[in-house]
């Protein structure tokens, strides 16, 4: 199974905006999971994959195009880049620039919505591992009731109530029972 670094992710989404260029285009991503904890907040050396989420261009059959070229060029895996985990965006929140280069703009969504994404999720040691960084980069002094309530907007429908004990479970291993 390939995994991608930081150097991987940057220089395969700096090809996609070069040859985006050569087609007069330009992308501009969101990036979630994985991707966003080994770029933004060097939470871990590598991601499986770059979950992205393709605002722009409208067609994105044409990054998927221009992302199977690099995948080509770098003997990479044909869905490195992939929307695989739209299942667990609610919205797109607007979050900080975590990457740009000519051709590309890369964003992150909220650490709210992250953390929601990765509560909705709760799959393995990765994402609660995830999920651990980003609520110790947001709780910052937060009583548990306030923070789980800008979380509720991101929650994948179905998916509340794991997200609930997980957070529960979690702010208790870091901050003790509230």
């Amino acid at each position: 199974m390939a995994t991608f670094t930081r150097q991987d992710i940057e220089e395969g989404l700096r090809r996609l905006g070069e040859i985006a260029l050569t087609k007069d285009l330009r992308i501009e991503l969101t990036l979630v999971g994985g991707a966003v904890m080994t770029l933004r907040f060097n939470a871990r050396p590598s991601t499986r994959d770059v979950d992205a989420v393709i605002l722009s261009p409208r067609e994105a059959r044409l990054v998927r195009e221009m992302a199977k070229q690099v995948a080509e060029e770098r003997d990479w895996p044909e869905d490195w880049l992939n929307d695989g985990a739209k299942g667990y965006l609610v919205g797109i929140s607007d979050g900080p620039i975590i990457f740009q280069a000519p051709g590309i703009e890369a964003r992150a969504p909220s650490m709210e919505q992250l953390l929601a994404m990765k509560l909705s999720a709760w799959r393995d040691d990765v994402d609660i591992s995830d999920a651990r960084r980003l609520l110790q980069e947001i709780a910052g002094g937060q009583k548990q009731e306030d923070l789980w309530k800008t979380l509720e907007p991101y929650l994948v429908k179905g998916d509340e109530l794991t997200a609930q004990y997980a957070f529960w479970d979690l702010w208790e291993s870091l901050y003790g029972p509230d």
